[in-house]
């Protein structure tokens, strides 16, 4: 246990043939790349940890409501850009069910994923106010957000909110509302990577400072329903999923299929604007857009010039799952707490072994169990644990990529299997070994 599990000159290799700079620093895309470089190469599987691809099998009901599209016809149609009625009928209805909230179904707008979906938002917002050049992300986040920001050249600010929790929360974020130049604020709830949840107090504060300073709120429910610390699947009943919805008219909830659904390959998610903002008008859009309605600046304008629309078998696949989740039929939440026992052992392996929990409360109490978690470990960066973890055969990103404050990794369950749970005790424990003694 004195050397590491790898043969260091082939991941070294590896990184030098793909031009990574510093793999500490590197985006999730390259990390998956060096590792299926290293991989090939040894013939060693890694533990990877650092791409979230769902592990587990998708929704039946999606798969077979988009066999029976592909029978009716519909590959040979062009899809509508604001979405089939079925769907946006459907996402207004789930919405309703699990939230409590009213979305009109024409608000409900289908995109390729929630990437697609942020990027389509970012854009129209960017461009509302002349004044307003400037998105706001309640960090730590999904890290991709910000790469769409830089390839459409928009600004952006961040801070990491675990030091601004509960009533702290409006100070800071007065602080850069009150600047005249915020478009919109974005945040994950629950948390990538941290998986703590924001509360009604918090969601109160960020709905009530959006309308005091006309600001857009962009909920990113990638994770609905996923605090397993309570039972959010009871459709029409609560407990229903915390939202900003409650407190303000301005904002987009992002519901993707990916996590929630596992299925993640077809690419399909629901952007739902509040009333007002999807019809509302912003004659500055004009300028860029040569339209001035929200809504339609979205569908007509960005989404139409992206793909032309989502896919309609994708389409239908997403309304047949939300329509069975209404229903009571297809309890969701169920489906994926696997996730949170998986991270319940893995945390346990990773302290057994010298690391610690990066992010280990939420608002006093202990930090759920969920698809994430984040550890270091005594005397590494966050930069520096990653690399190091590669020598052993254990992939993750770094904190500093989804806008933390704090040095560690993200560590995400889905594609760990539990027959990988001995390796993964078993490289944590090399690794503890090699670096003990050199703390």
């Amino acid at each position: 246990m004195n050397e590491p599990f790898l043969s260091v000159e082939t991941v070294d290799q590896v990184i030098a043939e793909l031009r990574i700079p510093d793999p500490g620093q590197a985006t999730i895309r390259e990390i998956v790349a060096l590792v299926n470089g290293v991989e090939a190469r040894s013939g060693v599987k890694y533990v990877r940890m650092e791409m979230g691809v769902p592990g587990l099998k998708p929704a039946q009901v999606g798969i077979d409501a988009e066999v029976e599209a592909l029978r009716r016809g519909v590959a040979s149609i062009y899809p509508m850009v604001d979405g089939v009625p079925e769907l946006k009928q459907e996402a207004a209805r789930f919405i309703r069910s699990f939230m409590d909230v009213e979305i009109e179904p024409a608000a409900c707008i289908p995109a390729v994923g929630s990437m697609q979906a942020t990027y389509a938002a970012f854009m129209a917002a960017g461009y509302t106010d002349k004044r307003k050049d400037t998105a706001l992300f309640i960090d730590p986040g999904f890290p991709v957000q910000k790469q769409q920001m830089m390839v459409m050249g928009l600004k952006y600010e961040t801070f990491d909110v675990f030091e601004w929790r509960g009533p702290r929360l409006r100070e800071k974020l007065e602080r850069y509302f009150s600047k005249g130049n915020i478009h919109s604020v974005i945040y994950s709830n629950p948390n990538n990577p941290t998986w703590i949840c924001l509360t009604e107090e918090e969601l109160q504060i960020i709905g009530e400072l959006s309308a005091k300073y006309d600001v857009i709120v962009m909920e990113d429910l990638a994770y609905f329903g996923m605090d397993f610390r309570k039972d959010l699947y009871s459709p029409g009943r609560p407990p229903f999923q915390p939202t900003v919805a409650r407190y303000t008219d301005l904002f987009i909830l992002f519901i993707s299929s990916s996590k929630i659904f596992s299925y993640a390959g077809q690419r399909i998610a629901v952007m739902a604007l509040s009333p007002r903002l999807f019809k509302r008008e912003y004659a500055d859009l004009k300028e860029r857009f040569r339209c001035t309605t929200f809504g339609n600046t979205i569908t007509q304008r960005i989404l139409y010039a992206l793909t032309s629309g989502a896919g309609h078998t994708s389409q239908y696949a997403l309304a047949a799952m939300f329509r069975a989740a209404s229903n009571g039929e297809f309890n969701f939440v169920e489906e994926v707490k696997e996730y949170g026992e998986k991270a319940r052992v893995m945390k346990r392996l990773f302290t057994d072994n010298g690391f610690y929990i990066v992010y280990d409360s939420d608002l006093g109490d202990p930090i759920g169990d969920g698809f994430y978690f984040t550890v270091g470990y005594p005397g590494m960066t966050g930069a520096q644990l990653v690399h190091n973890l590669l020598y052993f055969g254990i992939s993750a990103i770094g904190l500093k990529n989804t806008g933390s404050d704090r040095e560690g990794i993200r560590a995400c369950v889905s594609h760990v299997r539990r027959d990988q749970f001995p390796d993964l005790e078993d490289r944590l424990g090399r690794f503890n070994s090699f670096y003990r003694n050199r703390k």
